[in-house]
């Protein structure tokens, strides 16, 4: 049996001590020149590079991070071990690592459940020293996981019994705005016709120590009142695949076993002027 995807910080101070262990910060250099976990590598682009599903765009995403990735030393034997301020304090950014650590067949990949502000509500020690780590070969595959889902496949998947979800937030649900980054940032403004919707942040609950993914009984109450099962197949998106993967770990946690991602999102889709949309809210 894998081991699960969260970790807390308990259990990983725990886990640094008895095994090889490479902590990446997903946030800006600005915060993480603050203060990050002891020996953590920072590595922005994870939330900042845009990828578009074409064969040039995921081969670009592929070297990318397998470059990326050899930089902050994963070699195969590490765990790796990816965090950000909160769980939704950074748009999904550690779930979007791994993500795409996922896709990339690593091997032993973890989330830092309650991220930084729960290491810190737990006592343990942060650092504010630049880290330089030692690079190593990233193992690329042969192929990648199927986990990807391109435009073309959304496209087809249309009136099929594929659910397609779109986790953003409402005003970019019902057309009001392209995106996080501004009403305005992406040419068009809507979602893609016939998906569901279930906001990100709506998989997570408050706690004690900072936001918290909800239980699998939780989660599974949530989708059942968007009317999607854990026997469906079900292909996720948001803007450009960071709160997607967020709502990607919370689905696979609950027992989801078919969820995949449209990691280009509305951020590809909207650009493509050929490709349908539909916004307000829906008629049925």
């Amino acid at each position: 049996m894998s081991d699960p995807v969260l970790i807390s910080p308990t259990d990983l101070a725990t886990l640094m001590s008895s095994e090889r262990v490479v902590l990446i910060d997903t946030r800006d250099p600005e915060a993480y020149a603050c203060g990050h976990l002891p020996g953590a590598v920072n590595l922005r682009e994870i939330f900042t590079f845009l990828a578009t599903s074409t064969a040039e765009g995921l081969g670009e995403l592929k070297q990318t991070f397998a470059d990326a990735f050899g930089s902050a030393g994963l070699s195969g034997t590490e765990t790796a071990v990816l965090y950000e301020e909160s769980m939704n304090s950074g748009f999904g950014q550690s779930c979007r690592g791994y993500f795409l650590l996922s896709w990339l067949r690593y091997p032993k990949v973890r989330i830092l459940h309650g991220g930084l502000a729960g290491w810190k509500a737990a006592g343990l020690p942060v650092d504010t020293a630049p880290v330089s780590p030692a690079p190593a070969s990233f193992p690329l595959p042969e192929s990648m996981a199927s986990l990807m889902v391109t435009k073309e496949e959304m496209l087809a998947a249309l009136d099929t019994d594929v659910v397609l979800l779109d986790v953003r937030d409402v005003d970019e649900w019902i057309g009001t705005s392209s995106s996080p980054y501004g009403p305005d940032f992406a040419p068009r403004k809507g979602r893609i016709p016939g998906a569901k919707w279930i906001e990100w942040y709506r998989f997570m609950k408050p706690s004690a120590t900072g936001p918290i993914f909800k239980s699998p009984s939780e989660i599974l109450a949530d989708c059942r009142t968007a009317g999607i099962s854990p026997k469906d197949t079900v292909y996720l998106y948001c803007f450009k695949g960071a709160r997607a993967s967020n709502s990607y770990v919370a689905l696979k946690e609950a027992g989801f076993s078919d969820v995949r991602m449209y990691f280009g999102s509305w951020n590809e889709w909207s650009r493509e002027p050929g490709l349908p949309i539909e916004s307000g809210f829906p008629s049925n």
